[in-house]
This record gives structure tokens, C-alpha cells and sequence, in this order.
């Protein structure tokens, strides 16, 4: 059993996966709720202090190579962009940050969440609480929608 709890933690923090499929699979395996829904926002929250600092750089050093650097530098260009468009408003970047984590629907989640706080160059202290609750959002609403498709297969 610890083993699962494991691999729910480490599902969680893949990218495009995430806790959006991390939940269902650990309520698919009939574990306990609470500890798949802990287990799974715990791992999807762990790279979040990891990927803002880190992910400039990246940006960056993407940019500068041959083939596919015009492609990152285009990212980066539409993101100083829109910085000049939306310096005045903090709390709706905020707050449309934690609405775009908390919909699971592919494309979203918290690491698409870091990319966009980068872009919009916020710092880790602004950007972690909305990516935060958008995760810990996205986990419950994973799985009201789990534990409902599972009823349909159960008769529950």
C-alpha cells in the first residue's frame, strides 16, 4: 500500500498528468479519499517553488538555440507583452491564475500555472498561493468527477 501512495506522489508532479490523473487512479484502487486527494496536492505542489525560479533561465537558455530558439523567444516576447498590458492589475492575475489551475482540463494545472507566472514575470511569493489553491481546487472537483464516473461502472 505505501507503494501506491508513492507512485500517486510521484504521478502527481509529472507534468500534463498531474493530480488530474493521480486522483482518479488512486480512487480506482479503492484507496481512501483523503490520503489519494493529500498524497496527490502534495506532489503537484512540490515542484511549484522549483519550476518559477528555474524557469526563466530555461525559457532563455531555450531561446538561444539553433532550430527551435526563435519558437522560445517568441514565449517570451508575447510574455513582456502582456506584462505592459496587465502591471496594474495583481489581484485578477491572481486570482485568473487560481481559476486557470483550478479547471482540470488538459493544458491546465500547476505546472502550465508556473510557466504563466513566469511569463508574467511574478515571484515565487505572489504566484505559489493562487497556483496552490488551484491545486488543491482541481483535487477536489478530480474527484467528485472521479468518484461519479466510478459509481457508473460500480452501481453505486
Amino acid at each position: 500500500m505505501p507503494t501506491q501512495y508513492l507512485f500517486l506522489f510521484l504521478l502527481s508532479m509529472v507534468p500534463v498528468i498531474e493530480l488530474r490523473g493521480a486522483v482518479p487512479i488512486g480512487i480506482g484502487w479503492g484507496l481512501p479519499f483523503w490520503a489519494v486527494y493529500a498524497v496527490s496536492v502534495l506532489g503537484n505542489i512540490f515542484p511549484i517553488p522549483f519550476l518559477i525560479p528555474f524557469a526563466r533561465h530555461v525559457l532563455q537558455w531555450c531561446a538561444t538555440l539553433p532550430k527551435i530558439g526563435r519558437l522560445f523567444q517568441k514565449i517570451i516576447d508575447i510574455g513582456n507583452r502582456k506584462i505592459q498590458k496587465v502591471e496594474s492589475a495583481g489581484r485578477a492575475i491572481s486570482i485568473g491564475l487560481f481559476l486557470f489551475v483550478a479547471i482540470p482540463a488538459p493544458g491546465t494545472g500547476a505546472w502550465t500555472g508556473c510557466l504563466i507566472a513566469t511569463l508574467l514575470q511574478m515571484r515565487l511569493k505572489k504566484a505559489f498561493l493562487p497556483i496552490a489553491l488551484g491545486v488543491l481546487a482541481s483535487g477536489i472537483i478530480m474527484g467528485i468527477a472521479s468518484y461519479g464516473v466510478f459509481g457508473l461502472f460500480t452501481g453505486v
